[in-house]
């Protein structure tokens, strides 16, 4: 059992969903935020039923850096010492060449992936500091190690995480806090479909022929990494379906 409050920014589906009921299972408490209010009613509601899990929810945009500081600054006192903060919020919005993308995808990816986590997190790990424990991890991606073709400012902002989380463990050295970024490759969400505006038989070509990643794989990874000895950091974990060996490189079966 893990006794301890966990923070879980789009908590509202794919990686952060699985992230709570993964959390929840091992007993910890959990602050579920993101945009779909009614979909975190939904998730506090079945965690409740399932496991016990006493949850704080949170309709919050990660973008919004004073709605990030008011409404974290203010939570209530039995929920204001957050020992694990999972920075999920992200998305992918176009995948085209640099020279015909949309700008606004940009701003999006720009404001959620980078400024979001940081506005979290600098809210946050004050306090975290100041109790003498903590641990932040970032959900990054295998784009932030390998840049594919489309995928330019999108792989910058998870090249960003990454940095970002690298450039954390160097400033809080010295404190307790351990700071981790969990990479994955292929993982079958709702992230393709946002990043073909809803194209729904597009977004499922992504996955066609191959064996992807579920985002519960992912939360085993993140939750190993909340849960070792608290002399241990795990600064970075890559994972991939079997069937990927690389950002571009992805074996695909009985496509007709």
């Amino acid at each position: 059992m893990i006794d301890r409050l966990v923070l879980i920014t789009g908590a509202s589906s794919g990686i952060g969903l699985a992230c709570a009921q993964t959390f929840a299972q091992a007993g910890a408490r959990l602050i579920l935020a993101a945009r779909r209010s009614d979909r975190l009613q939904a998730l506090a509601a079945d965690l409740k039923a399932k496991f016990g899990t006493a949850t704080h929810v949170l309709k919050l945009d990660v973008c919004d850096r004073s709605a990030v500081e008011a409404c974290l600054q203010s939570l209530p006192s039995d929920w204001s010492g957050v020992d694990v903060l999972v920075n999920n919020a992200g998305l992918s919005r176009g995948l085209d060449r640099f020279q015909t993308a949309e700008v606004q995808d940009w701003e999006e990816m720009i404001d959620t992936n980078v400024k979001g986590l940081l506005y979290v997190t600098r809210t946050l790990l004050p306090g975290m500091i100041e109790r003498g424990q903590g641990h932040i991890i970032n959900i990054g991606s295998i784009a932030g190690h390998q840049t594919y073709p489309k995928g330019n400012v999108y792989c910058a902002t998870k090249a960003a995480v990454r940095a970002i989380t690298e450039g954390l463990k160097l400033d809080l050295l010295g404190t307790p806090i351990r700071v981790s970024t969990v990479d994955p490759g292929l993982v079958e969400t709702e992230f393709s479909q946002v990043r073909f505006h809803g194209d729904a038989e597009r977004a499922q070509s992504v996955y066609a022929g191959l064996t992807p990643l579920t985002p519960a794989d992912v939360a085993d990874v993140v939750l190993f990494c909340a849960t070792r000895p608290v002399h241990v950091n795990i600064n970075e974990v890559v994972l991939m379906p079997t069937d990927q060996a690389s950002a571009t490189q992805v074996n695909r079966q009985n496509l007709s």
